[in-house]
């Protein structure tokens, strides 16, 4: 759920977002296509029971052949809402928990934890190191940037967030350390690793220029604005870790939760994240290709 400006905008998105699920879906080796949906408005201030419960209506009425679930400004709480009217929803309710706590459905903890595994594989490429002193740009801490940020905490990491909202900076701050930087110089800063964690087109042709880090990988979707983005990272010398597969652990996870699996199951497919992203990195360095340009052909083949 986003403020679009306008139905064109909000179309653009969309179809910017269900093309990366199908991509997504594919390079996480899912048996299943992938699809997106968006609602206008302000999450914080245009949200209602009905709206949510509408929503499930519509979707109902396509018959099992798109499956909702929560994603940047739908809460679990939205789902269940939506349920009410169709039965083709995810994300209520799990039956595993990859790291031990409470299964609630909502898929930020695994989406945040893959994130977590990829930056790990795009470090040791990038540095042959791992993560201890090593600084990272968030933008955008909320559901899955705020988990992130205490991963990454947890290894060692120095942190620098950003976010329009108070609540996620205050609590990295407060809990992890980090350094509170303001939302329009984050994308500069000199820092080893810049993980766009909120809204797409993160890396653009206004602030390419501006990026220091060697690394970039996140949870945001479609943060590149167009393909010649990426092969600008490549020739810039900068690690480019491709959204649809690093941030795989949301589909991944809803997917387990709708299957005949397990816990360990779960961690193990999150895990192989790393292994996808190790394979993309290897074939951009021998083929000369942008990292985003290898994993879309390699998702291409997976297709039938």
């Amino acid at each position: 759920m986003y403020n679009y400006a306008n139905s064109e905008e909000a179309l653009t998105d969309v179809l910017r977002l269900s093309r990366g699920m199908t991509y997504k879906a594919a390079m996480a080796g899912l048996a299943q296509g992938g699809g997106k949906a968006v609602i206008f408005g302000d999450p914080r201030r245009d949200k209602t029971p009905e709206m949510m419960r509408e929503m499930g209506r519509f979707v109902d009425t396509l018959k099992g052949k798109y499956i909702t679930a929560e994603d940047s400004g739908i809460a679990v709480s939205d789902i269940v809402l939506m349920s009410e009217n169709t039965k083709y929803v995810s994300g209520i309710s799990s039956k595993y928990s990859f790291d031990g706590s409470i299964a609630d459905g909502n898929p930020a903890p695994a989406t945040a934890y893959g994130v977590f595994v990829g930056i790990k594989a795009a470090v040791k490429h990038a540095f042959q190191s791992d993560l201890r002193g090593k600084k990272v740009a968030i933008k955008g801490v909320g559901h899955v940037g705020i988990r992130l940020a205490e991963h990454l905490y947890k290894e060692g990491a120095k942190l620098y967030v950003a976010d329009i909202f108070p609540d996620g900076v205050n609590k990295a701050v407060a809990e992890f350390g980090a350094t509170e930087v303001n939302v329009a110089d984050i994308d500069g800063l000199d820092v080893d690793v810049f993980s766009p964690c909120a809204l797409g087109n993160a890396i653009n042709y206004q602030n390419i220029d501006q990026i220091k880090a060697r690394v970039i990988a996140g949870a945001a979707n479609n943060q590149l604005a167009s393909n010649e983005i990426g092969e600008k990272l490549a020739k810039q010398g900068i690690l480019y870790a491709p959204d649809y597969v690093i941030n795989a652990g949301g589909i991944i996870d809803i997917y387990h939760q709708n299957s005949d699996s397990s816990a360990e199951k779960v961690r193990d497919h999150l895990n192989q994240i790393g292994e996808t992203l190790r394979t993309i990195f290897v074939e951009a360095d021998e083929s000369g290709l942008a990292t985003a340009n290898v994993a879309n052909t390699l998702a291409e083949l997976k297709f039938t």
